[in-house]
């Protein structure tokens, strides 16, 4: 979807600017350009789209339907699906949030598309198949929607409504009157479309400072951070190489494509396909850029509280993993 976008972003750094491939700062360059782009056209996209689907379909009608009808979990379940066909990594996958947040959509519901959507899509199951096979690729599937799914359902379950930023409490006001006006007299979309151009030009002035500071910190790290530089905590005796490999994948920002071929090197070299994985869900799902850019919507409770969850299913998941395979 974005193959165009890398191609400028490389053209750029490395022809215009004539700076070496090899080089950690172009690499560190490169991925800003790219990333910072990608994530505000994304951004700026859905938060347009939500807008228009929110003029239609009020806000408060989305969340009544959602929290009276007899679901039995399957939204978190629906939500984790929707992840798997959204190609997205931790921080493309913030604007479907902020967005899904402000439609009204529970925030549990939201989590759950917000955990699988970095760690699952056709991508990474192309690339799991060619490197450990079906067998392996199936279960890593299913582990990646239950996560999600799971995590979501917890989170929900925990009422954490009230640690949203007031920025974001602000947003949903802003939709709610937006409605109101549009229900007053009859619009057309055209005459919808400047009002719910200038709310999305808003949000993206707001979140713009939190999309630098978040891709300069990945780009930072995508470019200096040596891929085996986490190797030698992850050896197969270790009892604790699990939580451990979760913990210190957190620092490190990629996608799923750009880490499994770490992840074949770290099983070729001996270390338990389980906690490879473990560390691999913790790179792709979890990461600093993504705390970052999730400040400007949760406060820094919520954010502890989602990331404690997620890191504690993905060691169940690395464990059961270790068992399994």
């Amino acid at each position: 979807m974005f193959d165009w976008l890398e191609h400028m972003a490389q053209w750029l750094v490395y022809d215009i600017f004539g700076m070496n491939p090899n080089n950690h700062f172009a690499k560190a360059l490169d991925f800003f350009i790219y990333d910072s782009i990608k994530i505000l056209l994304l951004l700026f996209t859905v938060v347009f789209l939500m807008g228009i689907v929110n003029s239609y379909f009020p806000i408060d009608k989305v969340k009544n339907y959602l929290s009276r009808k007899k679901l039995y979990g399957s939204e978190y379940l629906m939500a984790s699906l929707f992840g798997v066909v959204t190609p997205f990594c931790s921080c493309s996958s913030v604007p479907l949030f902020i967005g899904f947040v402000r439609g009204g959509i529970p925030l549990g519901v939201t989590f759950a598309f917000l955990v699988t959507s970095p760690l699952v899509n056709e991508v990474a199951i192309g690339l799991f198949i060619g490197l450990f096979g079906v067998k392996t690729t199936v279960l890593y599937v299913l582990s990646g929607v239950l996560l999600g799914t799971i995590s979501g359902f917890i989170l929900q379950k925990l009422k954490l409504e009230r640690y949203l930023t007031p920025w974001v409490k602000e947003v949903l006001a802003n939709a709610q009157k937006e409605q109101e006006v549009f229900e007053e007299e009859e619009h057309s979309l055209k005459q919808r479309l400047p009002i719910i151009w200038q709310e999305a030009l808003k949000i993206l002035k707001g979140v713009l400072p939190y999309v630098i500071i978040g891709i300069a910190i990945g780009g930072l790290m995508h470019g200096y951070i040596p891929s085996g530089f986490f190797e030698k905590y992850m050896a197969k005796d270790n009892l604790f190489a699990v939580p451990l490999a979760t913990l210190l994948s957190v620092p490190m920002y990629s996608n799923a494509s750009g880490i499994l071929p770490v992840v074949q090197v770290l099983v070729d070299k001996g270390i338990p396909l389980g906690t490879a994985i473990a560390f691999m869900m913790g790179v792709v799902g979890l990461s600093l850029p993504e705390a970052m850019l999730l400040k400007k919507v949760m406060t820094l409770k919520l954010i502890g509280i989602f990331f404690g969850v997620v890191m504690l299913c993905i060691m169940v998941s690395g464990y059961l993993f270790n068992i399994i395979l």
